[in-house]
């Protein structure tokens, strides 16, 4: 049986709001969107790290940026800054900042970290 399932970010199923950060989700049945907002000054080591409890994000993130930057840093020391239309597949094992002015805002299409990512457990 086919049938569509629309949700809106304005009225989100969940808000997670650790420091300088903002993750509405919405839950469409089979799978959970998420949208992150990282203020600017926002690392992952300050923000996320003390909810993780891991020394790097060992999330996976897809998504796609809607505005603002982020400089991804893998473990390796590969970086990355990823900018609105960027679309990404970001594995575990990184660090991230906004350097910016102005919000980081992205979609993450990845049910589990829509699900999981700065919850506290």
């Amino acid at each position: 049986m086919a049938s569509i399932t629309m949700r809106t970010f304005d009225d989100p199923d969940e808000t997670r709001r650790p420091d300088k950060t903002q993750m509405d989700i919405v839950d469409l049945g089979t799978a959970k969107v998420a949208r992150l907002t990282a203020q600017p000054g926002w690392t992952w080591s300050e923000c996320i790290k003390p909810i993780a409890g891991t020394d790097s994000c060992q999330t996976r993130h897809v998504g796609v940026v809607q505005s603002g930057s982020l400089t991804v840093t893998q473990d390796d020391g590969t970086e990355m800054v990823l900018t609105a239309g960027n679309v990404y597949v970001i594995e575990p094992g990184h660090d991230a900042r906004n350097d910016g002015d102005q919000p980081f805002v992205a979609l993450e299409f990845e049910s589990h970290t829509a699900e999981m990512y700065a919850k506290d457990s």
